[in-house]
């Protein structure tokens, strides 16, 4: 960027032009982080995506229903905002927004303004010093006077710690199919990710988030429509709750010091006293064979010290059938374990009652629930069950319909292979590792898709799955593949081909073949593969 004029001319790969006037306020959903909404344009776009979700679910509801709330009648509708979250390490650890959300707070309780009686508030900053530069700044009780209370520090919101809706809303949402929003200073929104009973999420700035939770709903054109009213009845607008970016900068010039960081950091593993008061055995190990979060996970059983050649695929059935950008939320939930999915019931089994159940993130060190969460995000359609929401397939020796998890231990018992097909990217989303450690333990061997997200295609070699890519030009669709066909993947070359060719034979016994291109990308890769994954690479290493 600071060229020097005398330099000689560079070379680039690739030029990038920006217009600065093009850089305005946004908000991004309500799916995932990279759709931009210009602020401007929000309410058109949020009321377009509402009746695109409602078209696409073939969702039936009047659109609002009468609740009772802390003794009050109030309408919840389409488009009401139920969760208002200043959360995520990323936002909450930058003092100007933070500060900015700090003075929308004091200018709106000066006049009075609270936030709508639906909103669930919150605030989770990323470090201890946020509370302590609010607190010195005074703005920390104008938060929490709107509503916005320190519920504690890192992952709250953003990866589905919210906790459950109040029972009226919750059941208003449920039996009027009502579709409604979170607003939340996060960076992630997938599908089914900030709560399960919220279609329609929406990233914000942290003082955007204090002004849509005041608002109450999406439905809002916030540069021209008040936000709401004061008690003398006059119109609130958005401006007028707004600080300038002076005020901002001089806030943070007043109240943030190196000095806070240093002194909340030099005591930073002594932890407060709800942790110190935490009972814990001296041990020095832990029993994890009684526990339901950590667990000996079945990578090495089988395993031998000599590496065999890989085979062939033979006979797969597929699995699931899925469209374009499947996250590795819908893959690998983050968030809530729901009491009736496999996971759900595994635990209860084990005594361990809903309440307790925490988040599949926090489980993430027992694969007995993490392979039963698999695959079973409940926005995820697979088009091997049409109308469908949520973790569920075909078995195709017996027809019958079941949850993911459970066909693929039947196929597994019957020792018959299974593949995933999918569209464009395949794995996009956050880089997780059980994304891919799911699908391998239950038996995935492959996947067939039109592109993948580049982390995502890597962790599925590291766990010996081959990820192929139809030639260009080519899709499930134009190749007439319905997912119900059984498949088989030859000329593999050990793992040193380029492409392979795939068989599909349809339930009539009609076939068809087309090549696919190996995405084994890198010599490495290739030992990797070669060896059933990275684990078992490592352990012939060490044993070597």
């Amino acid at each position: 960027m600071w060229r020097d004029s005398e330099a000689a001319d560079l070379q680039y790969s690739e030029h990038i032009e920006l217009d600065l006037a093009s850089v305005v306020p946004s908000l991004a959903g309500p799916r995932r982080p990279q759709d931009r909404i210009a602020l401007k344009e929000s309410k058109p776009v949020f009321l377009r995506d509402k009746q695109a979700l409602k078209d696409e679910r073939n969702i039936q509801s009047k659109g609002h229903a009468e609740i009772e709330l802390n003794g009050e009648s109030v309408t919840l509708s389409d488009g009401a905002v139920v969760i208002a979250a200043i959360t995520s390490c990323t936002n909450t650890s930058n003092p100007s927004a933070m500060l900015g959300a700090g003075l929308v707070a004091r200018k709106a309780a000066a006049m009075g303004l609270q936030v709508k009686p639906w909103v669930k508030t919150s605030l989770a900053p990323g470090s201890r010093v946020v509370t302590e530069y609010l607190e010195n700044a005074g703005v920390m009780n104008d938060l929490e006077t709107l509503g916005f209370h320190n519920v504690g520090y890192g992952c709250t919101t953003c990866i589905g710690n919210s906790g459950p809706l109040p029972e009226p809303i919750a059941a208003a949402i449920t039996e009027h199919n009502l579709i409604t929003a979170s607003v939340l200073s996060g960076n992630r929104n997938f599908e089914g990710r900030v709560h399960t009973q919220v279609r329609m999420n929406y990233l914000a700035s942290p003082p955007l988030v204090v002004a849509y939770a005041i608002a109450g709903r999406m439905d809002i054109d916030v540069y021209n429509e008040p936000l709401t009213h004061d008690s003398a009845g006059n119109p609130v607008f958005l401006k007028d709750i707004w600080p300038s970016q002076q005020e901002v900068a001089d806030t943070v010039s007043k109240f943030l010091s190196t000095e806070q960081y240093v002194s909340c950091y030099d005591d930073v593993y002594s932890g407060e006293d709800n942790w110190n008061l935490l009972e814990a055995d001296q041990s020095q190990f832990f029993p994890w064979e009684d526990s339901t979060y950590i667990a000996n996970p079945p990578y090495f059983q089988g395993m031998t010290r000599s590496v065999e050649d890989v085979s062939d695929i033979h006979s797969a059935h597929v699995l699931a059938c899925l469209g374009d950008s499947v996250t590795t939320d819908h893959i690998s939930p983050a968030g809530a374990i729901a009491a009736e999915s496999p996971a759900g019931e595994y635990l209860q089994n084990q005594g361990v009652i809903p309440a307790d159940f925490n988040s599949y993130g926090s489980r993430r060190g027992n694969h007995n629930v993490m392979m039963r969460g698999t695959f079973a995000n409940i926005r995820l359609r697979n088009k091997l069950a049409p109308g469908s929401e949520g973790g569920v397939t075909i078995h195709f020796p017996s027809g019958e319909q079941m949850s993911i998890y459970d066909a693929a231990m039947r196929y597994k018992k019957d020792g018959i292979p299974v593949i995933i097909l999918a569209g464009k990217e395949y794995g996009s989303g956050s880089s997780r590792d059980w994304a891919a450690k799911g699908p391998y333990l239950l038996g995935v061997s492959a996947v067939i898709a039109e592109s993948y997200e580049r982390i995502h295609r890597s962790n599925l070699v590291g766990m010996g799955i081959l990820p192929l890519e139809y030639n260009a030009g080519d899709t499930a669709e134009s190749l007439g593949l319905s997912g119900r066909e059984t498949y088989s993947i030859s000329g593999l070359q050990n793992g040193l081909a380029k492409s392979v060719t795939v068989t599909a034979i349809d339930e009539n016994g009609g076939k068809k073949s087309f090549q696919a291109v190996v995405r084994i990308d890198t010599p490495q890769e290739v030992e990797y593969y070669q060896n059933g994954g990275i684990l078992h690479y490592v352990l012939r290493q060490l044993a070597a």
